[in-house]
């Protein structure tokens, strides 16, 4: 009996998951907001807070393992590490912006807050 993995799977392989989170966790510290789904939303938002919670340890090897995009490591050490050196988690915040035409996905956009 299948219980409760601890994750979505998102009809993806585990490689393919994996690159696109790490994607979308380079282009929301790049450029602070992405519009995707809710469950991508979701799923991405535990990539980002993690990233940061390295950042604000200073952790910059495990981080670079997920970015590796160079000019988004700079950006998370020297821009949002700093930026969330006083508040304790929560760093990403997801709004609802309705359903996308052509699927009828539920779409939401996912920002960095402050």
């Amino acid at each position: 009996m299948i219980k409760n993995t601890g994750y979505r799977k998102l009809g993806k392989t585990a490689s393919h998951r994996k690159a696109m989170l790490n994607n979308m966790a380079t282009s929301i510290i790049l450029h602070e907001e992405v519009t995707t789904t809710v469950q991508k939303a979701k799923e991405v938002r535990r990539v980002v807070e993690g990233l940061i919670t390295l950042a604000k340890a200073n952790n910059e090897r495990a981080a670079k393992d997920t970015l590796k995009d160079a000019t988004a490591v700079k950006k998370l050490f020297e821009v949002l590490a700093v930026r969330y050196a006083n508040r304790a988690g929560g760093f990403c915040r997801i709004y609802r912006a309705g359903l996308r035409k052509g699927d009828n996905a539920e779409v939401a956009i996912i920002k960095l807050v402050d």
